[in-house]
């Protein structure tokens, strides 16, 4: 790993979180992700199941995590499966976990090589009347891939048609979305590798250059500050391009009197940041660029001032939506009758304003969590809101990472240059 070591303590409480959500008489069983192939002899860069990382810390392949809470024999209610290290197979892929070093990272006492788990898992599952398994179930995204998680499914139920399956997918989506402070301690060491590669690109943003050498400054500091690399596609969108939510090509040249929206976020420690921000190429905004980076910076704090306990996404989602269009109309984008005529489902603001306004944060850069229940002390978001104008050519966002406190939030990103002003000052 590139980071420095966790503190094994995370890992440690978010199992013990677990374990006191599962019914009694069971069991529950978490694997890795599968390589998978890509071309010719190569695969995909591994990336290890979020659930599972959340549960151990653990990055390698071929891993599972049992958790058996009521296991007559004490040392076997936490167990972690690893690859057994094989001279050869280390010759040409590098060097597996050992048992003590799986142990520093995950907290797991007991470890058990691969090859002998069928065995033990036969014994104890028959001593358990329900089992929990995982499953991706993230509303962003539909399973059309039959993953390995899918698969165990498939097989364990084969293997044991008799017992009462129960879903793990929903006690995550539950518990995820509650960061605890030792979380958030390395979300933060994320935040402030994206914070310090800002500052660094805002230096050498200039008319002529390329979006894709912005891209890779953000990458060099990313890496040169122990990150793993980005937590998604960087987003570096100049002029019309910023209209497009998720461009990514970001092969196009910065011109002189354009806006440049970049959306990046450093990975670190198995937990994203994620920021955005709009800047002039050319180091100065002019007048109209001003009026509508700062209806957006507006629609930035109002909407953070929003965010704190009890309040439902969709009900936050409504008020921003309402402020939208109070702005819009001062900017000259909406006429009042745009608004007495509106579609309710087709808010008249949404043709400048056409995505969420924020999104739970954590391992995954779109976290789990939900967006019907009220906000919870905890929860970690994203706030968002942009104004994109198709007659103008012109795209902004801001976007910053707040964490939810008992009446309101800590904005994590505070003190990153932000305003008009801040913003030209940093980039003289």
């Amino acid at each position: 790993m590139r980071h420095q070591p966790l503190n094994a303590q995370i890992f440690k409480d978010n199992r013990k979180r677990f374990v006191e959500k599962m019914k009694p008489d069971s069991i529950a069983i978490f694997i890795s992700n599968e390589e998978v192939p890509s071309n010719g002899d190569a695969i995909y860069t591994f990336k290890q199941n979020s659930d599972l990382y959340w549960l151990t810390g653990i990055t390698q392949e071929d891993t599972m995590l049992i958790l058996f809470p009521e296991n007559p024999d004490p040392k076997y209610r936490e167990v972690l499966v690893l690859v057994k290290p094989n001279e050869m197979k280390e010759k040409w892929d590098g060097k597996r976990l050992r048992v003590n070093e799986a142990t520093a990272i995950s907290g797991v006492e007991k470890i058990v090589w691969g090859e002998s788990i069928d065995a033990l898992l036969q014994v104890w599952v028959h001593l358990a009347d329900n089992i929990y398994l995982n499953t991706n179930e993230n509303d962003r995204k539909a399973s059309l891939v039959r993953t390995s998680d899918y698969k165990f499914v498939d097989e364990m139920k084969a293997r044991y048609p008799l017992h009462q399956y129960e879903r793990a997918a929903k006690l995550m989506k539950e518990l995820r979305a509650i960061k605890t402070e030792q979380e958030v301690e390395v979300v933060n060491k994320a935040i402030e590798i994206t914070g310090n590669a800002f500052q660094r690109v805002l230096r050498f943003i200039k008319p002529g250059v390329m979006e894709y050498e912005i891209e890779a400054e953000i990458i060099h500091s990313f890496i040169s500050q122990r990150a793993s690399g980005a937590a998604y596609n960087s987003i570096i969108a100049s002029g019309n391009r910023a209209r497009t939510l998720h461009y990514v090509v970001n092969n196009e040249i910065c011109k002189d009197g354009e806006l440049l929206l970049m959306d990046f976020g450093a990975f670190y420690g198995g937990y994203a940041a994620d920021l955005t921000r709009t800047v002039p190429v050319n180091g100065k905004f002019n007048p109209r660029q001003k009026e509508v980076y700062d209806a957006c910076l507006h629609l930035h704090n109002y909407a953070k001032s929003l965010l704190k306990p009890g309040i439902t996404i969709n009900n936050y989602t409504d008020k921003v939506g309402d402020e939208a269009t109070m702005q819009f109309m001062k900017i000259g984008l909406l006429k009042e009758s745009d608004f007495k005529n509106e579609d309710p489902d087709n808010r008249a603001y949404r043709k400048y304003l056409y995505h969420g306004i924020s999104h739970h944060l954590g391992i995954d850069v779109h976290d789990l969590g939900t967006k019907t229940e009220p906000i919870q002390e905890g929860m970690l978001f994203t706030v968002e809101p942009g104004i994109y104008i198709e007659e103008e050519q012109l795209g902004i966002r801001i976007e910053n990472n707040v964490w939810i406190t008992k009446n309101g939030n800590t904005d994590l990103f505070e003190g990153i240059p932000i305003t008009t002003e801040e913003i030209e000052a940093a980039m003289k």
